[in-house]
């Protein structure tokens, strides 16, 4: 019996570490390391929904590229009339730096550089604001793992809170506390829930479709909803169509003289 019970304790001290569960923070990471893929280029269709069920749809052609660790990305509205050719383009910064982000609308042949101080508004009507469109810093949140068996239709995930641990991150995204759920195969995050620090509102995001291209994990519908409550205050759903990675994409397309030229 004394045999056997060495036997196991060792074989308890062999099993690998790998059957541990992974510290919140460490799975953020790996969100956050997780191959997004480079030189992309897709067209989205975002719908904006009113509180009545009223809806506009636009279209949008959006190109993305990587610049080291930074990752430089470029769309244009495409339709309808009202916002056709406005540009925006992004330099997402990685590390402590401010990330950049200007906002071409063509009718007054102007850009407009987004501020710190306003990239919680939202962008172009819509429930995702600027700082949406930007990976935060892990370091920016203190990660709590609220649970690890949990599903997200029928996919294993681990729900994790975040809490920011700057008033500057507060102030840029106008949230005070998040959670996500991230899937357990990819590390993709497929839903999350942010309280919004002024109105007492909620955001909820919701990865509606998610498949794989190229060996890419991608959201191709994704969904974010503004709740005063219960009641929906706003919804926009956004659809990726024809994604393609690895693509031939001059270095200078990301510019502020070519968001201003246009298509």
């Amino acid at each position: 019996m004394k045999h056997l019970a060495v036997l196991a304790a060792a074989l308890w001290l062999a099993a690998p570490a790998l059957a541990e569960t992974p510290s919140a923070r460490e799975i953020m990471q790996r969100v956050d390391d997780r191959d997004d893929g480079d030189r992309s280029v897709r067209e989205l269709e975002m719908v904006l929904i009113d509180k009545n069920g009223g809806e506009r749809v636009r279209r949008i052609r959006s190109w993305s590229r990587d610049d080291g660790d930074d990752v430089l990305s470029l769309l244009f509205f495409m339709e309808p009339a009202d916002v056709q050719d406005t540009g925006f383009l992004t330099f997402d910064y990685e590390g402590d730096r401010d990330d950049d982000q200007w906002l071409y609308l063509p009718a007054l042949h102007k850009t407009k550089r987004i501020a710190s101080s306003d990239k919680s508004g939202s962008f172009m009507g819509s429930d995702f604001s600027y700082a949406d469109l930007t990976k935060r810093e892990v370091e920016r949140y203190d990660w709590t793992l609220m649970k690890d068996d949990v599903e997200v239709r029928g996919e294993p995930c681990w729900q994790i809170q975040g809490i920011p641990n700057t008033p500057e991150e507060i102030e840029e995204t106008g949230y005070t506390k998040k959670i996500v759920f991230v899937r357990k195969d990819n590390y993709m995050v497929v839903r999350g829930l942010s309280w919004l620090e002024k109105g007492g509102r909620l955001k909820y995001m919701d990865a509606t479709k998610v498949e794989q291209i190229d060996g890419i994990w991608v959201a191709t519908e994704l969904q974010m909803t503004t709740k005063q409550g219960k009641a929906t205050e706003h919804r926009t759903v956004m659809r990726a169509e024809n994604v393609r990675f690895d693509q031939d994409l001059d270095p200078d397309l990301f510019s502020v003289r070519r968001l201003e030229k246009g298509l």
